[in-house]
């Protein structure tokens, strides 16, 4: 490939990934359309430009893919752009295998049109704590998207509950309705669904009141969060469920399972997760493009994860009472987070080391003394003989690691987030009325990364067997408790005098 190439594809894939920092999807689309008729003049010209656009639309079409099929608006101009094109295919004789992928690239994608007919009902998907259904949390982790359907309990201030079933793009507005719906079938007082509003609760009390036009809030609830609908005068009155703030210390399985299979299992999850973001959901979530946050699903649960493997860290050690149990847990989850990063799995290995520095377990300097002379102590930088855990220069340590690793990586994902945050506050989209070019492709090469960390498949030499599966649906469906002043708690009647 010579450089001028090279350097033409790369600056196509920085329009197709950032161009919803300027311009939303259907008016680019439109305005590529307008490009491609503007060229059906005769000559080159004409014929560089038409071209152009297919290089272009083959780009688009091969980066977005399934995201099409919740892109209404853009169905009907991508597939007039596709008949514009392949009317004059004669032209394309020297592009006639990029011609042929436009066809199959159109095909695949399965483009929805507002006026065909509804498509036939979809199979309801499972979120992580939808029933806790062994079965679901056994299968392979597939990509949502905004118009999958899933199963949600929405929560009354009894603690009684209906379950809808719901788009994961539903608004706060469609979520009532349903509930309305399933109430007024219900036995329940005729008055209890008036002026209903939807709250979210999380474990430790905390309430949010959403609004009516917000949307996508399945995936953005806390770990152990619940839905509440009630009346504006039962709203102060709402607590958590029980069930969230009870606990039953005891050995748990991770006191039966060993090190390398739990890290095995959580890097196998993990990439499945990770596999399950698209690229574009990066850009989404931190710039709000015009898609709002309903591509973001994937990326959502990919984030709760990591706060539920940090909690279920601090869970576990709070929960073992015996001090030398305790601190065997402490040399397990060093080990576990080790294990990790040997497998090349930096999400697992930050997410184990922060429940380690929670300060609810750090504080425990009784058991800590107990399981020396392992090389990390609360607030000891160098965990493992590794500099990853040090922040200072801007995470440095973990850069340096990373950038010398070959795929498949799992790379700690807020990082990234972090990253295309400072890329957006640093610097104007627009300056002077025109594109900020370099902002664009530095944000497009930081999605790159996110896409050569996946270039190869993830090979892990795990066992299929009876214990292989139990430790597997452990692994997936972690119980923990995400209410610090519970965590504090436990963590006093452990060892009181601490510090």
């Amino acid at each position: 490939m010579s450089q001028e190439s090279f350097s033409i594809d790369i600056l196509l894939d920085d329009i197709v990934l950032t161009h919803s920092l300027f311009l939303p999807t259907e008016k680019f689309l439109q305005e590529l359309h307008h490009f491609v008729r503007a060229g059906g003049m005769e000559g080159p010209e004409g014929l560089g430009q038409k071209q152009a656009c297919l290089a272009m639309l083959l780009h688009f079409l091969d980066t977005y893919q399934g995201l099409l099929q919740e892109e209404e608006g853009a169905g009907h101009i991508i597939k007039d752009l596709y008949l514009l094109i392949m009317k004059d295919e004669s032209l394309y004789q020297g592009l006639r295998e990029d011609t042929l992928r436009l066809h199959q690239l159109v095909e695949t994608v399965e483009l929805k049109i507002p006026e065909e007919s509804q498509p036939p009902s979809k199979q309801v998907k499972p979120l992580f704590r939808h029933f806790r259904r062994i079965d679901s949390c056994l299968q392979t982790r597939v990509a949502f998207r905004g118009s999958d359907e899933i199963f949600c309990r929405v929560y009354m201030p009894d603690h009684s509950y209906v379950t809808i079933r719901s788009r994961l793009s539903a608004s706060v507005q469609d979520i009532l309705g349903s509930v309305t719906e399933k109430l007024q079938y219900s036995e329940e007082p005729a008055g209890r669904e008036d002026s209903l509003i939807l709250v979210a609760v999380a474990s430790s009390g905390e309430k949010v009141l959403l609004q009516p036009t917000e949307d996508c809030v399945f995936t953005t609830l806390g770990i152990n969060s619940h839905l509440f609908a009630c009346t504006r005068d039962s709203y102060e009155a709402l607590v958590p469920l029980p069930e969230e703030i009870q606990v039953s210390p005891g050995d748990t399985e991770i006191h039966r399972v060993e090190p390398e299979d739990v890290a095995n299992h959580l890097t196998a999850f993990h990439w499945e997760l990770f596999r399950c973001v698209h690229e574009l959901e990066f850009v989404d979530y931190v710039f709000h493009g015009e898609r709002g946050r309903r591509e973001t699903a994937n990326l959502e649960l990919l984030l709760q994860r990591c706060s539920e493997v940090t909690h279920w860290v601090a869970t576990e050690v709070l929960l073992c009472e015996a001090p030398g149990k305790r601190a065997q847990l402490l040399k397990k989850f060093i080990k576990i987070a080790a294990l990790c990063k040997q497998n090349q799995d930096l999400l697992s290995f930050y997410a184990v080391v922060m429940g380690l520095d929670n300060a609810a377990v750090s504080r425990l300097r009784l058991t800590w003394e107990v399981r020396r002379p392992l090389p990390f102590l609360p607030g000891d930088l160098g965990i493992l003989g590794s500099p990853l855990w040090d922040p200072c220069r801007n995470h440095k340590s973990y850069r340096e690691v990373i950038s010398k690793m070959k795929p498949p990586v799992i790379p700690f994902v807020p990082l990234i987030l972090k990253d295309l945050t400072f890329l957006h506050e640093g610097s104007k989209t627009l300056v002077d009325g025109l594109v900020n070019i370099e902002k664009l492709h530095s944000v497009a090469e930081k999605v790159r990364t996110i896409r050569k960390y996946r270039s190869r498949p993830l090979c892990l030499d795990m066992e299929a067997s009876p214990h292989h599966l139990q430790t597997k649906a452990y692994v997936r469906q972690f119980q923990v408790i995400d209410n610090q002043n519970l965590l504090f708690e436990l963590s006093y009647k452990l060892e009181a005098n601490s510090q």
